[in-house]
């Protein structure tokens, strides 16, 4: 996220009439066929419903789109799994607004410190923090509960496995990494959260995973589909 230039060709609404702009680069191969063949910037929202899973394959982008999109343009699945991170150089300290993709320690370790705010946190002028994308407390959310730092499951539960349960346990119905990686996690957090979103389970019960590489950027998005729901209106 970087400073609007007064120039600016993006619409406001690209913003939300905010005096910046975030600038998203992607790697993948269609994707930057896609930003050539325009020969311009693309703005664009994630490929599903506010709130709910984030899509990782066509077929989830399908799913959760049918008769809303006319056309799917097919990478293949993801390959990392969570979204960008998201990092806010607008002020004098690099805060980081979103974890994600990209680990903090590998920010750190080419620009140095980065502050992650807390959402009661304030600048000096006394405003609340900028906001990003995914920052809502519930978001990412199945439609049945999830419970967290599970060490076995509850009755009804799906399982949902990182690493070996204790024994005794019973094994996971799906697993994020059974050698505990935080990457491999990553690239399966959302297509498991979809797989297990269904009869006869009635929550979604998930194993702790470290805070550590792409284990804050998974953790982040399990607290928020565990979060109370708003009411609806």
């Amino acid at each position: 996220v970087l400073p609007r230039r007064p120039d600016c060709p993006a619409s406001l609404l690209c913003s939300a009439g905010l005096d910046s702009l975030a600038i998203r680069m992607p790697r993948h191969p269609v994707a930057l066929a896609l930003l050539a063949a325009s020969r311009r910037p693309i703005a664009a929202p994630s490929a599903n419903r506010a709130g709910r899973v984030s899509p990782t394959t066509p077929d989830h982008v399908r799913e959760e789109l049918e008769g809303r999109i006319d056309m799917i343009l097919d990478g293949g699945p993801c390959t990392v799994g969570v979204e960008s991170t998201v990092l806010d150089l607008t002020g004098p300290t690099p805060l980081l607004l979103r974890p994600g993709g990209l680990a903090r320690e590998e920010i750190e370790a080419i620009i140095g410190p980065v502050t992650v705010p807390t959402p009661q946190a304030t600048d000096d002028e006394g405003e609340a923090p900028r906001l990003s994308p995914g920052m809502l407390s519930s978001h990412y959310a199945p439609a049945i509960p999830v419970r967290l730092e599970a060490r076995e499951p509850r009755d009804g539960e799906a399982f949902l496995g990182f690493g070996s349960p204790a024994p005794g346990v019973r094994a996971p119905d799906l697993q994020l990494s059974a050698a505990g990686d935080t990457t491999e996690a990553a690239t399966r957090l959302f297509a498991s959260l979809r797989a297990l979103d269904r009869p006869p389970f009635t929550a979604i019960a998930v194993m702790p995973i470290p805070e550590t590489g792409l284990g804050t950027a998974i953790n982040d998005r399990l607290r928020r589909a565990a979060a109370p729901r708003p009411a609806a209106s």
